[in-house]
C-alpha cells in the first residue's frame, strides 16, 4: 500500500483517544505522551476509511494527504421528520422533460457519489453517466434497433420472448426501455470486489434520494438492465471497463410530475427477535430447506 502519511498536528491534539478508539483496522495506537500513532509495520492493514480524519474533534489528524481543514462539517444535518419525509416521498418517475439537467445539478450529482459506502472500503466501482440527451439519444436508437433486429429475425430468442409484452410498442418506436428519459447511470464492480452487487445497489440508493432533493426525477430500470448485460456493445458505448459487470441502471432527468402526496404501504414482516427458539437441533430437512432458500436467485 505505501506510506499512508499519517500525520499528528501534536498542537491542536488533545489526547482524547478518540482516534484510537474507533480505528476499525485497530492500528492506531497512542504513545505515552498520548499522541496517536501508526507504525510503519501496521501501515499495510489501513483500509484508508479516513474514520481518524473524520472523528478528530479539533482536525489535528491528517492521513493519505487530506488535509482535515477541506473536509465538510457535520453540523446542520436534516432531522429525522426531514429525512423520513424525503424517503416516504420518493416515487420512481416515468416522464420526463426533453432537455439536459443544468450543468450545476449534474455536477452535483457526480460529486455525490464518491460518498457512497462501499464493503471493505473498496471504492473501486465504476460509473458510466449520460449527461446529454443527443448521446443519450443515440443510445436509445441503438438499444430499440438491436432489439428489433432480434425481433424480427429470431422470434424465439430468449430476448423476444422476454419483451414478447412489449414487442408490438417497441418495432412502433415506443420508448419502453428508456422511458424517454434524457439521462442515464450505470454502475459497475470489479468481479473482485468484496461486495460485487451490493456496492452499485446501495450508490444507487444514494443517488436516487439525493437526486430526489435536487427535484430530478429517478427511475431503477430493469429492461435497460437487460439490454446492458446482454448486448456486449452496450458495455462499450458506456465504457464499462475490462473486468467489471454492470449491477444496475437508472434512468434520470428534469421532470414535471409532482406528487401531492405519500402513498400508504402495507406494513412490512418485522420480527423481534427474542432468541427463544431452539435452534440447536434442526432436521436435516430443515437444514436442506434453509440451505436452497439462502442459496436460490
Amino acid at each position: 500500500m505505501g506510506n499512508i502519511n499519517f500525520i499528528v498536528d501534536e498542537s491542536k491534539c488533545i489526547h482524547c483517544g478518540k482516534c484510537e478508539k474507533d480505528c476499525i483496522s485497530n492500528i492506531i495506537n497512542l504513545n505515552s505522551d498520548r499522541i496517536p500513532k501508526i507504525t510503519s509495520e501496521d501501515e499495510d492493514f489501513c483500509l484508508k476509511c479516513q474514520h481518524c480524519l473524520a472523528i478528530c474533534p479539533v482536525g489535528a489528524i491528517s492521513i493519505l494527504g487530506k488535509d482535515p481543514q477541506n473536509s465538510f462539517s457535520c453540523d446542520n444535518l436534516p432531522d429525522d421528520k426531514q429525512v423520513l419525509n424525503l424517503i416516504q416521498s420518493r416515487r420512481s418517475i416515468r416522464n420526463y422533460k426533453q432537455e439536459n439537467l443544468s450543468p450545476e445539478v449534474m455536477q452535483k450529482l457526480k460529486d455525490m457519489l464518491k460518498f457512497c459506502p462501499t464493503g471493505c472500503n473498496n471504492h473501486s466501482m465504476h460509473f458510466s453517466i449520460i449527461d446529454d440527451i443527443d448521446v443519450m439519444n443515440r443510445f436509445r436508437n441503438r438499444t430499440n434497433n438491436k432489439l428489433k433486429k432480434i425481433f424480427m429475425n429470431s422470434p424465439n430468442s430468449f430476448i423476444s420472448k422476454k419483451f414478447k409484452r412489449h414487442k408490438d410498442a417497441i418495432i412502433n418506436g415506443e420508448d419502453v426501455i428508456y422511458r424517454n428519459a434524457p439521462h442515464l447511470i450505470v454502475v459497475s464492480s470489479p468481479l473482485s470486489a468484496p461486495c460485487v452487487n451490493e456496492d452499485g445497489i446501495i450508490a444507487l440508493s444514494y443517488f436516487e434520494l439525493f437526486a430526489k432533493s435536487l427535484g430530478v426525477g429517478t427511475c431503477w430500470c430493469g429492461f435497460a438492465q437487460i439490454c446492458i448485460k446482454l448486448f456486449p456493445e452496450l458495455c462499450e458505448f458506456l465504457e464499462i471497463p475490462d473486468g467489471y459487470k454492470p449491477v444496475y441502471t437508472m434512468l434520470f432527468g428534469p421532470t414535471d410530475t409532482t406528487y401531492a402526496r405519500t402513498v400508504q404501504p402495507e406494513e412490512v414482516q418485522i420480527t423481534t427477535v427474542k432468541g427463544e427458539q431452539n435452534v440447536d437441533n434442526l432436521s436435516i430437512v430443515k437444514k436442506v430447506k434453509r440451505l436452497f432458500w439462502n442459496a436460490i436467485r
